[in-house]
Order: C-alpha cells, then sequence, then structure tokens
C-alpha cells in the first residue's frame, strides 16, 4: 500500500515507492508466543501468592483453661467455641528440635481481647478450700502484669480514677459498669453479690478492677465493714483468712484496694502482714489516701507490692458540683506532677459526673488511664 507524504508521520521517511513495509513472519511468532508464555507464568505465581494468603499455614495458640472452683467459690461458666475466641497466652520461636510449631505468647492479650477479657489465666490460679486465689505464675507473671488495662505509655498529664463499691446494688453495678469510659477502674466489695457476674461483664466492657478488702478502722467494730473484717488484735494468721476469703470472690483483677481501715493501716504489723500476702501473690495494693497516719506505701514496698495512693476522694458530697470541682483538682495535681488519683463510689450521681467529665477531659488532653498505669512497682523501679 502506497503512503501518501500528507499521511506520513512526522520525522519518519517513506519507504521506497512500490515497496510495502513487512515484518519477518518468523520472529514476529516467536515474539508473540514468549510473551504470551510470560503472562501465563506471572498469572500462576499471583494464583499461589493469594492462596498463600487466604490459607495461612496453620499456628498452634494455646488457649486459657476457663476457671471452675469448688462449691460456694467463683463460678465461671466455659464459653461456645462459637461465641469466643481462642484466648493467646504465650509468643516465641520453636525449639530447634521441635516439631516447628509456634508458640504464641501476650502476657496482657485478655486486656486486650474483650471477647475472652473475662475468662481467668489458669496459670495465675491457686485453688483452695474458700475458693480460686490469684497467685503468680510459674514463668514469673503476676495478676497485677496480665489483668491490667493496656495505656499510651505517654509521660503527660494522667489521670485514674477508682469507682468502688460496685456489687452490692444490682441497679448500679449495672449503671456503672455500662456507662462508666473502659479506662476507668472499678472496685468490687467482697461482701457484694454475685461478684462473679459483674467480673466478667466490667472485663468485657474493657475496665480494669480491683477487689476491696475490709479493714478495721478506728471506731471498729461500732462501724464494721464486714463480717471478714481484717483487725489489729486478730492473728497474723486469722487476717490471712478473711485475706483470702475476700481473695477469693472473683479473679480477674489486678490488685486490692481498702475498704475504711484507717486502724489498720497505721498498725505496721497489721499491715506487714497483709503486704506479705499480697506481695505473694503479685498483686497491687491502693490506698484511698483517707488516712494520713497510713503505713501501707511503706510496707508495700518493703514486700515488692505494687502501691498507688489516692489524692482525694472525689464524692465526699453528692453533689454535681462538688464532685466536678474534686475532678478539675485531679486534672490539676496531673498536670504539676504528672498523674493524680481519684477514688469514689458507685452512685448514680458520681456515675454520671464522672462520666461526662472524662469525656471532657479527654478533649483537653488528659489522658484517663487505669490504677496500674500509675503505681509504683518495687519490682521495676
Amino acid at each position: 500500500m502506497l503512503v501518501k507524504e500528507i499521511d506520513r508521520p512526522l520525522g519518519q521517511s517513506l519507504p521506497p515507492r512500490g515497496q510495502a513495509a513487512r515484518q519477518p513472519i518468523g520472529k514476529t511468532r516467536i515474539v508473540t508466543g514468549l510473551a504470551i508464555v510470560g503472562l501465563l507464568g506471572l498469572s500462576a505465581l499471583i494464583a499461589m501468592q493469594r492462596d498463600a494468603i487466604h490459607d495461612p499455614a496453620p499456628v498452634e495458640v494455646a488457649v486459657v483453661e476457663p476457671l471452675s472452683g469448688p462449691s460456694g467459690s467463683a463460678q465461671i461458666p466455659v464459653p461456645s467455641q462459637a461465641a469466643e475466641s481462642p484466648s493467646i497466652i504465650s509468643v516465641g520461636k520453636a525449639p530447634a528440635n521441635s516439631s516447628g510449631v509456634i508458640t504464641i505468647s501476650d502476657p496482657a492479650a485478655e486486656s486486650r481481647n474483650l471477647r475472652t477479657a473475662h475468662l481467668p489465666d489458669r496459670a495465675l490460679i491457686e485453688d483452695s478450700p474458700k475458693g480460686p486465689l490469684p497467685m503468680r505464675a510459674a514463668d514469673g507473671r503476676r495478676p497485677f502484669d496480665v489483668y491490667a488495662r493496656p495505656w499510651s505509655g505517654a509521660r503527660g498529664a494522667r489521670v485514674a480514677i477508682v469507682i468502688g463499691g460496685l456489687a452490692v446494688s444490682q441497679t448500679g453495678t449495672q449503671a456503672a459498669i455500662n456507662k462508666l469510659p473502659p479506662e476507668v477502674t472499678l472496685a468490687f466489695a467482697s461482701q457484694g453479690n454475685s461478684i462473679g457476674r459483674w467480673m466478667q461483664n466490667a472485663r468485657q466492657r474493657g475496665h480494669e478492677i480491683l477487689m476491696q478488702v475490709p479493714l478495721e478502722p478506728f471506731d471498729y467494730p461500732s462501724v464494721n465493714p464486714g463480717r471478714t473484717t481484717l483487725t489489729v488484735e486478730a492473728s497474723p494468721q486469722e487476717n490471712i483468712e478473711n485475706l483470702h476469703w475476700a481473695l477469693a470472690r472473683t479473679t480477674n483483677y489486678t490488685g486490692v484496694m481498702n475498704y475504711m481501715g484507717a486502724r489498720f493501716v497505721a498498725e505496721p504489723s497489721a499491715v506487714g502482714v497483709m503486704m506479705a500476702e499480697l506481695g505473694k501473690r503479685g498483686l497491687l495494693f491502693l490506698d484511698d489516701g483517707s488516712s494520713a497516719r497510713s503505713l501501707a506505701p511503706d510496707e508495700a514496698r518493703k514486700n515488692g507490692v505494687p502501691i498507688a495512693t489516692g489524692d482525694t476522694i472525689i464524692d465526699d458530697v453528692q453533689d454535681r458540683g462538688a464532685i466536678l470541682k474534686k475532678l478539675d483538682q485531679l486534672e490539676a495535681t496531673a498536670r504539676a506532677k504528672g498523674f493524680a488519683v481519684g477514688t469514689g463510689s458507685a452512685f448514680g450521681t458520681t456515675v454520671d459526673t464522672v462520666t461526662s467529665w472524662v469525656n471532657e477531659a479527654k478533649k483537653r488532653g488528659i489522658e484517663i488511664v487505669p490504677i496500674s498505669a500509675v503505681a509504683s512497682d518495687p519490682e521495676k523501679s
């Protein structure tokens, strides 16, 4: 076919008149064939990669064994496999002489996985006549570490708020668990009811939890915290027995908090026995700060107990304005020294006020953290 001069592409010469441009037929077929083979190989490679992504090699995981305590102790129902995801409890490379199985490990996995946060780690449980007691695992892990709620780790202004008295009132407990932001720590009264069930609800909603232990006040027994109160006059063994009763009421908590106890925490021999037991079991102690004579911080450090002390009780007066004023004081303290701890009770006004204040405080750059995040840990200092 002849190409007219006007149709000639810019910068190209016309072939000699009467001679059509031709491509060698053999070379064209070879190039085309190689291109087809290359495309087929690339398609097969992509398909193999997709199969590997969607069907990874199986990884063996260890699942936390749900606890079933003796009659009268905390009973943890076993969830169906369809309802719960496996709880991963161990990460590391497989030993050289193993079958190639990978073991996965994460001490705080239950805190992060809300679907399994209510399941106790069996390695942290000691069976006792009173029920499941917290203990250090054989590998050194503590309930304080495993059941702690994760936080950012930033060193900005941090406020920890602990709301106690849960499990005393059903409606109040339910409201506190459902309304309060998950960063707020909840403390259960050991004299309360259905603590195992409430613990599960609280953990599944992301709360870190404590157990409140009744301690002797100065005007005891006129004011009596409960039938298993730890007292100054009791023998060490009696106090340990009463402490065990409180500790066995449920599982999955990071530590204990005093309920009353101004006289008890001022007596070194009495508080020392309690701290030795808490240190052995890997638990935190929160002193609500109501007694200026408390020796709890000193005894905690001697016994390796992570210790936190309250800066203020936020709801001495059940009034929204008064509670907001105390919360604002906590914020000022946190900005001055880095963190602050406030304690209160699960009254309706307290719960509603704390909930609204927390949401606003976050906008002002305050991080609300669990109590474990501000505890002084002798094992890490």
